[in-house]
C-alpha cells in the first residue's frame, strides 16, 4: 500500500478545552513492518478504580476487544487503531478533565464513554467544542441527547454525542409496569442517590407506577458512599411497601438490600442497569434472592454475534463485568473504527477528520455483537429492547424482554 503523510493542524485553545482538527500520525515504529501505517487512538472514559469499576472494566474492555479485532481483520486498511483508556472514578470533574486531554491528543479520533450521566453533563461541552465524536455504552439520561425539557420539547444539544444504551425514559416504565403488572405489587417505597442517573430513573418510575394504579408510599435519598442505611431501613419498613425501588449504582443498593433484609423486611429491592452486575450479588450475598433489576438489550450470552466476544473476554480473563455494557462498548468502537474507514482516502485522513467521523457515525447502520446499531435524529440508539433480571438461586436470570412503550 501506498503510504501518505498526515497534516496536522495547529492546536487551538477555546472554551477551556483544546480544539484539534487533524488527528492521527504516522506509525513509525509499527512491529508489523507496514511502517507507514495511521495511527488512530479511540479514548475510553469510565470509572476503572473505586466506585462503580465493575462496569467501568468492562466498557474499557469491550473497547478493548473491538481495536484487537479490527487490527486484526485489516478492517481499515493502512489504518492501525489502539486504545487510550482514562480513570474519571465517577466523578464528573474528573471526566471533564478527561475529555480535555483527549481532545488535546492529536490521533484521537473518537471516544467510547463515559458510564455515568452526570459525568457525560461535563464531557459533553468539551468534545463537542473539538467536533470529537463521543458514544457512551451506557448513558441513559434522556436529557443527554433530547435537552433538558425533552418531555415537552426535545432538541438535541450536541451533534457529536451518540450512544448505544436506550434511556429512562424506556427503562423507567418498564421497570413500572413490571412491578405492578408482572409481580403484580401495589406499593412501591422509592430511593434515589441525588445523580442524575438515579433521580432520573426514580422520577420515572414513580410517574409510570403511578399511571399504572400503583401507589407510591414514600420517597427518600441516599448519598454516593453511604454505608449505614439503619434510618432508611426502618422507615420502608414501618411504611407498609411491598416493593423498593431505588435509582442508583450497585455500590449503595447492594448494602441496602442486605440492611433491609436483615431488619426483617423481605421485599424485593428493583433497580435499574446500575446495579446490574455479579459484583451487587457477589456482595449482598443471599439477600439479594429476589432482587431485581432492568438492563438494556438482552442478555448478551444468549446472542449469537456476541459469542466471540464473551469467549474472547474470559479467555483473556480481563477484569470487571463484560455482561451489562461490554458488548455495547464493542459495538460503541466499532462505530467509530467503521467510520474512520469511511473518512479515510488514500491512506490519509483529511484536516477535518473528526467533523466527518461525527458526520458518518450520524449515518452508519450495522449489524453489532448486541443488535442493530443505528442513531436516531437525537443521536439516540434505535434499538429499544430491555430485560427485566431477577436474582435466582444466586444469579441475574432474565424474566422478560421487550420494548417500553410509556403513556
Amino acid at each position: 500500500m501506498r503510504q501518505r503523510s498526515l497534516v496536522i493542524l495547529t492546536s487551538v485553545l477555546t472554551t477551556g478545552a483544546l480544539t484539534l482538527t487533524a488527528c492521527g500520525s504516522r506509525n513509525n515504529d509499527s512491529k508489523g513492518g507496514d511502517s507507514g501505517n495511521v495511527t488512530v487512538t479511540i479514548g475510553v472514559d469510565a470509572p476503572l478504580t473505586g466506585q462503580n469499576s465493575a462496569t467501568g472494566l468492562g466498557i474499557q474492555y469491550g473497547a478493548q476487544i473491538a481495536v484487537d479485532d479490527a487490527n486484526k481483520n485489516k478492517t481499515v486498511p493502512g489504518v492501525t487503531f489502539k486504545v487510550k483508556a482514562l480513570d474519571d472514578k465517577a466523578i464528573p470533574a474528573t471526566g471533564q478533565q478527561n475529555a480535555t486531554q483527549l481532545v488535546a491528543e492529536k490521533d484521537v479520533l473518537g471516544v467510547v464513554g463515559p458510564l455515568n450521566s452526570g459525568v457525560a453533563t461535563q464531557m459533553q461541552q468539551v468534545l463537542n467544542t473539538a467536533n470529537l465524536v463521543e458514544i457512551s455504552p451506557s448513558n441513559t439520561a434522556p436529557e443527554l441527547t433530547q435537552g433538558k425539557d425533552w418531555q415537552t420539547k426535545k432538541v438535541r444539544p450536541f451533534k457529536n454525542y451518540f450512544r448505544t444504551a436506550t434511556t429512562d425514559a424506556l427503562q423507567g416504565a418498564f421497570a413500572a409496569d413490571y412491578a405492578y403488572n408482572g409481580l403484580h405489587k401495589k406499593k412501591a417505597f422509592v430511593v434515589d442517590d441525588k445523580q442524575t442517573y438515579g433521580a432520573g430513573l426514580s422520577k420515572i418510575f414513580k410517574e409510570q407506577f403511578a399511571k399504572q394504579g400503583g401507589k407510591v408510599i414514600g420517597t427518600d435519598h441516599v448519598s454516593v458512599g453511604d454505608r449505614d442505611f439503619s434510618t432508611l431501613v426502618t422507615k420502608i419498613k414501618n411504611s407498609g411497601a411491598d416493593i423498593l425501588y431505588y435509582g442508583g449504582q450497585y455500590d449503595e443498593s447492594q448494602v441496602l438490600t442486605k440492611q433491609l433484609k436483615d431488619a426483617g423486611a423481605n421485599i424485593p429491592l428493583f433497580g435499574g442497569d446500575g446495579m446490574f452486575t455479579p459484583t451487587y450479588i457477589k456482595t449482598a450475598g443471599k439477600a439479594a434472592e429476589g432482587d431485581l433489576a432492568t438492563s438494556i438489550g438482552v442478555p448478551v450470552d444468549t446472542l449469537p454475534a456476541a459469542k466471540d466476544f464473551v469467549a474472547t473476554y474470559k479467555a483473556k480473563k480481563y477484569p470487571g463485568d463484560y455482561g451489562t455494557y461490554g458488548s455495547y462498548s464493542y459495538d460503541a468502537t466499532t462505530a467509530i473504527i467503521k467510520a474512520v474507514g469511511q473518512v479515510i482516502k488514500d491512506g490519509k485522513l483529511p484536516d477535518d477528520a473528526r467533523a466527518q467521523v461525527v458526520d458518518a457515525v450520524q449515518h452508519n447502520s450495522f449489524d453489532g455483537i448486541s443488535g442493530k446499531i443505528s442513531f436516531d435524529e437525537f443521536g439516540d440508539t434505535t434499538n429499544k429492547q430491555l430485560t427485566v433480571y431477577q436474582v435466582v438461586n444466586g444469579a441475574w436470570k432474565s424474566v422478560k424482554s421487550g420494548v417500553a412503550n410509556p403513556k
